[in-house]
């Protein structure tokens, strides 16, 4: 469950990166694009982007650990 969440995170993330950076109008799915304003959209996908990613690190750190 816990990678899953990690994973949505990054999709979130990245994919409202690129479609910011590209410059697309078209109308996506990424949430933080429909929740927040114009100028927080660079921002909040990069926040996504890198609590994701620390999410999934952090689970494959306490997997090795535990040995599972």
């Amino acid at each position: 469950m816990v990678e899953l969440f990690g994973i949505l995170l990054v999709v979130q993330g990245a994919g409202g990166l690129i479609n910011r950076l590209a410059g697309s109008a078209n109308p996506s799915w990424f949430v933080q694009l429909h929740l927040l304003p114009p100028q927080l959209h660079v921002i909040a996908s990069v926040v996504l982007l890198v609590a994701g990613a620390a999410v999934l690190f952090r689970h494959q750190a306490r997997k090795r650990r535990s040995g599972s």
